[in-house]
């Protein structure tokens, strides 16, 4: 990511070129995928060999990479005035726990009501709070790093205490309330914990010590200036290259059930757009500026596919509708997500109060 965006959360700045073609490498990617699945039909045999919990070696890898340098970049210093500004920590709780799994579960009965597994698996996903991806995103969106990893740590916090017990909630007890089928589940504490250990404490701490380190040895000016444009494009690096392993894992599947795959995809598209742009709304309304409201907005309208994914096949099975459900999640989610990026980046212009806007339009 352009480095001259890191002065300041709230500075202007401009997409890289790297960046701005990102659709073209994530279509690259995706290609590739599908390529390397369907000309190596014992790929994907190789690459679940290995797994970290139940998630392929190669994704946990990927996830890894693309997390370590945004967090690299996240001033550690600031994480008490993002603490401290309670609209913001309120209106992410409200947004992520209590109105996107609500929401979610509304749209996977509209749309699904005569495919139990794929419902279920919609259901799961969104209990499943971003605590990955989300950070790319932001920081495309020129969001606030700070905000963005102090709320990803609230989410994978919350993660851990209430998404047994929201799953409980969403799949038996209001279900039955409501006089409609409900799902039996048992969720693993130790399956929810290993993915917030694994994808967000790993590169969590070697960001914070390559920060703490790199400042005390060389100061925050070389630190900025100089180590992180070299760290930052391995962001991108981590990001396709996950992208790649999920397509040639999956490919195959989803070219068999491109009907279910669709039906699927279509809740999915509808809760990205309308939970990033409740988001976008009521960080505006609450006055949060710029940076911070499209943090809050991305947090709350990402999901953290590793764990759904697991927790699909850990419950129901690899060969599941409520997996497949998992895997159509990601595969719809980097797409819509990247164009909400550059909707974020066009709100910017129009809606908020930016120093500098004339720097801002080369990308809207």
């Amino acid at each position: 990511m352009d480095a001259a965006r890191d002065a300041s959360p709230e500075a202007g700045g401009r997409l890289s070129r790297m960046d701005r073609f990102l659709p073209v490498w994530i279509l690259v990617a995706m290609a590739a995928g599908l390529a390397l699945g369907a000309l190596m039909p014992g790929l994907g045999s190789v690459l679940e060999a290995v797994k970290v919990g139940q998630v392929s070696l190669p994704i946990a890898v990927g996830l890894l990479v693309m997390m370590y340098p945004v967090l690299a970049k996240v001033r550690y210093d600031r994480a008490h005035r993002v603490l401290a500004d309670r609209k913001l920590m309120i209106a992410s709780l409200v947004l992520n726990w209590v109105l996107a799994p609500a929401f979610m579960f509304v749209l996977a009965w509209v749309f699904l009501p005569d495919l139990p597994e794929y419902r279920t698996g919609l259901v799961i996903v969104g209990l499943a709070r971003c605590i990955a991806m989300v950070l790319i995103w932001n920081d495309l969106a020129c969001g606030d790093r700070e905000s963005a990893a102090v709320l990803v740590l609230l989410n994978s916090v919350f993660q851990v205490l209430a998404f047994g017990a929201l799953g409980w909630f969403y799949l038996q007890l209001l279900p039955a309330w409501l006089g409609l089928p409900t799902t039996s589940a048992e969720f693993s504490f130790q399956t929810i914990t290993a993915s917030v250990l694994v994808f967000l404490g790993i590169p969590l701490v070697a960001g914070y010590l390559t920060r703490t380190v790199g400042e005390r040895l060389k100061g925050r000016a070389w630190y900025e200036d100089r180590f992180l444009p070299r760290l930052g494009p391995w962001a991108l690096y981590g990001l396709l290259f996950t992208i790649t392993v999920l397509f040639a894992l999956q490919g195959g599947t989803i070219l068999a059930r491109p009907l279910d795959v669709a039906r699927i995809a279509v809740p999915l598209l509808v809760y990205f757009a309308v939970v990033f742009a409740v988001g976008m709304v009521a960080g505006k309304v609450l006055g949060l500026g710029y940076a911070r409201t499209t943090t809050l907005a991305f947090t709350a309208a990402g999901n953290n596919f590793e764990l759904a994914i697991a927790v699909a096949i850990g419950t129901f099975g690899v060969t599941s509708g409520q997996a497949l459900a998992g895997v159509v999640g990601p595969l719809i989610e980097v797409p819509a997500l990247l164009g909400l990026v550059y909707a974020a980046l066009w709100a910017r212009t129009r809606y908020f109060t930016i120093p500098n806007q004339s720097a801002l339009q080369e990308i809207s």
